[in-house]
């Protein structure tokens, strides 16, 4: 019985994982960023749980949000404020694959939000962020239908 429940959990995360790089948005359990909000990363200059009373459905995914003025701002321009690659790590997609990524990883350049796998990548994604970021928007097309 033990073996068994084992053997289930492990499938269900790995459906969760499946559908999460399967869809144009990084969203484990349906909520996009792991549920923070993304226009704090741009006014507060820091991840911000996103709260279940603020929420709103795009691109197949639940955003959160801290509060009614981010939701509002998030409504009246979406690709402002989401992170680009459909929150994806920048440098997987810079290497032509789907990667998951940790919301402590943020960086906003140039007015856009970037995620990573982990620190180590981000520390390699940021010695050479323009090409990176460059390649990373050729590839994105193709990348984003990939599973």
């Amino acid at each position: 019985m033990k073996r068994l429940l084992i053997i289930a959990a492990l499938a269900f995360v790995t459906a969760v994982q499946a559908y999460a790089q399967q869809s144009e948005i990084f969203a484990p359990g349906g909520k996009a960023i792991k549920g923070y909000d993304p226009v704090a990363f741009f006014k507060e200059s820091k991840p911000v749980k996103g709260s279940e009373k603020f929420q709103y459905k795009w691109k197949e995914a639940t955003w959160f949000f801290s509060g009614n003025e981010n939701l509002e701002a998030f409504k009246a321009d979406p690709e402002k404020y989401a992170p680009q690659y459909g929150g994806y790590c920048a440098y997987g997609t810079s290497q032509g694959h789907k990667a998951p990524t940790q919301t402590d990883t943020w960086t906003v350049l140039n007015d856009k939000l970037y995620f990573n796998y982990n620190d180590k990548v981000k520390e390699l994604w940021t010695k050479d962020q323009a090409n990176l970021i460059k390649t990373a928007d050729e590839k994105w097309p193709e990348v984003k239908g990939q599973k």
